[in-house]
């Protein structure tokens, strides 16, 4: 039997995915209770992405609950997970550190730039945060003494995360070796500031692996909802993360997570959140779940178009953002009352 929730995730992925640009303001994204609606569709599929298969149509949406109940629509096209992999890396470093130790190398805070930005304090010589392109640099070298370990320690965390062993995309990998020079240049600067000892070649090349690893949106929602467990593999039980470093991931998530957007991100739809280029978008509501999108036109923040507009619906829908007062519904329950008020296609 088909549940309230995974129409309503089919319906409205159906009407994202055929969406076109509003003719008038008052046809904006998706404004009534129903499903149906325009949306500004339009945006940029980066040529990376055409090498794992991306395609204009793709629109996959997922949710997984801390039990472990999955409900999903659309697209399981696997893709690289990008710069989502930052957060789990992040959280693969303060357990391997310690919060302390962390923090006196990677700092918390947003940056109101570019994700490639050249983020380093003047003073501290410390990167802003540890998700945008510099700060996960750094906090890869974190992770172990040499290149392998730390390649490792990542894919395992992502592996454990995700719940099943995970594929790495060697030609997204290979291609993103060949262009790797901005990346290399903040590698460098790191060490010309003295805030990094290890070799940038090296580290640079573990990073882009972790990038390169391939999920599904399915993947991505149990991701989001081991960090909205506090730690724990809602599939299989494993502890991935501890208590502290899930709170911390999340944290920085929700003020740094969509890049130079994540105000608009935070005043809009009001969850923790991480992008990628590669088209996916993670949220957690902490004790509860999380929520995946993947859809792989890019806006000008590198954030996924349709899947902005998917979380900002589905937050409005069933009152999730964490700062409306609210006590958070159950999904099916309002889901089935979504379903019996407004105009579905």
């Amino acid at each position: 039997m088909t549940s309230a929730l995974n129409t309503y995730l089919s319906r409205l992925s159906i009407a994202l995915s055929t969406a076109t640009a509003p003719e008038t303001t008052d046809d904006e994204v998706l404004p009534d209770r129903g499903i149906s609606g325009s949306a500004e569709s339009v945006g940029d599929i980066p040529d990376l992405s055409y090498l794992s298969g991306a395609r204009e149509d793709h629109l996959g949406v997922a949710v997984c609950t801390i039990d472990g109940e999955i409900t999903s629509a659309g697209t399981d096209h696997a893709f690289p997970v990008q710069s989502i992999s930052k957060a789990f890396a992040y959280g693969a470093a303060i357990d391997l550190h310690g919060m302390d130790y962390v923090d006196s190398v990677v700092d918390e805070e947003p940056t109101g730039e570019e994700f490639n930005a050249l983020s380093i304090d003047r003073h501290s010589k410390k990167p802003k945060n540890p998700l945008v392109n510099i700060g996960a640099i750094r906090t890869h070298a974190m992770l172990g003494p040499t290149q392998a370990e730390r390649t490792q320690r990542l894919r395992d965390v992502l592996d454990a995360a995700a719940g099943r062993p995970l594929e790495l995309h060697h030609e997204t990998r290979e291609e993103e070796l060949t262009i790797a020079d901005r990346n290399l240049a903040l590698a460098y600067m790191l060490r010309a500031a003295g805030s990094m000892t290890e070799d940038a070649t090296e580290v640079v090349g573990g990073y882009i692996e972790g990038c390169a690893v391939l999920t599904t949106v399915t993947d991505l929602a149990v991701m989001a909802a081991t960090l909205a467990s506090g730690g724990t593999n809602p599939l299989t039980g494993e502890k991935v993360f501890s208590r502290v470093a899930a709170r911390q991931v999340l944290s920085v998530m929700l003020t740094c997570g969509m890049y130079d957007n994540a105000g608009d991100w935070v005043s809009d739809v009001g969850l923790p959140a991480k992008s990628g280029v590669g088209g996916g978008i993670i949220a957690a509501l902490p004790s509860r779940f999380g929520i995946a999108s993947y859809a792989p036109q890019l806006d000008l923040h590198g954030n996924s178009v349709r899947g902005t507009y998917f979380f900002e619906r589905l937050s409005a829908d069933f009152a999730l953002h964490m700062l409306d007062g609210v006590v958070p519904r159950d999904l099916e329950e309002c889901a089935q009352e979504l379903m019996e008020v407004g105009t579905h296609p």
